[in-house]
């Protein structure tokens, strides 16, 4: 689960800006904790800014606990960041405490309640939980916000619709999903929209053999982690090695 926005550049551009018109320009932008952050002493922003981004260094080595006890020293100096809350949340999504991630992450969308990345860790709570129709529901919201530019992350989450589909007992819509888009996409979608249509059918084989296409042509491990993850999560990956998947 890496799932969490980075500081605000708004934060950043208060902090830094050269000119008062600068300063002004940047404060029209904020919404009403960024105002409060802004408010805080010069010295008090920036220890805040120097321990999330240590934080946010923790959780990329997966030092989960140091990522916390980070995170709780910056929550001290200012308790309103959706990042920090974000973040936190993340934390204890990787430590499978769903329902306290829940309660971190709802905290952060009264904060910002259209916030994008809020709302997909919400949505993935209840994906790596298997709560498969709070989670369809959640993503299906989602997808209605994303800008049109953000096709990454909007093929993401049509495909944990897609798998949420299947476990919800919706055979056909994923089969249409599965064929909404061909090779020519710029992301892995369609490559793990066939392995889990093989894997389905128990040819293990042939969706081992659609994973590893993605991987040849998807090189970036930033790009293919999430989707590794998703099948990780939904449970293809330990019926390939054996463990089987969860009773239908």
């Amino acid at each position: 689960m890496k799932h969490f926005l980075l500081l605000s550049l708004i934060f950043t551009a208060v902090l830094h800006a050269q000119t008062p018109k600068d300063s002004e320009k940047a404060m029209a932008n904020l919404s009403s904790s960024q105002r409060e952050f802004s408010n805080l002493p010069e010295e008090k922003r920036k220890e805040f800014i120097q321990l999330y981004s240590d934080a946010q260094r923790f959780f990329a080595s997966k030092r989960v606990f140091e990522t916390l006890e980070t995170l709780n020293k910056a929550e001290k100096i200012f308790s309103k960041s959706v990042e920090l809350l974000n973040l936190k949340g993340s934390c204890y999504v990787e430590m499978r405490i769903f329902d306290k991630a829940e309660l971190v992450f709802n905290e952060a969308l009264e904060i910002s309640p259209n916030n994008p990345s809020v709302k997909f860790n919400l949505a993935e709570c209840k994906f790596v939980s298997r709560q498969w129709q709070e989670s369809h529901d959640k993503f299906q919201e989602l997808l209605r916000l994303m800008p049109v530019n953000e096709i990454a992350m909007s093929r993401l989450i049509e495909f944990k619709i897609l798998l949420c589909k299947k476990k919800l007992g919706l055979h056909q819509e994923a089969k249409i999903l599965a064929e909404k888009y061909d090779h020519q996409d710029d992301s892995p979608y369609y490559y793990y929209a066939q392995a889990a249509l093989a894997y389905d059918n128990k040819e293990l084989v042939k969706g081992d053999e659609w994973t590893a296409r993605a991987n040849r042509i998807f090189r970036d491990p930033n790009i293919l982690a999430p989707w590794q993850d998703t099948m990780l999560e939904y449970g293809y990956i330990e019926s390939f090695l054996g463990g089987g998947d969860e009773t239908e």
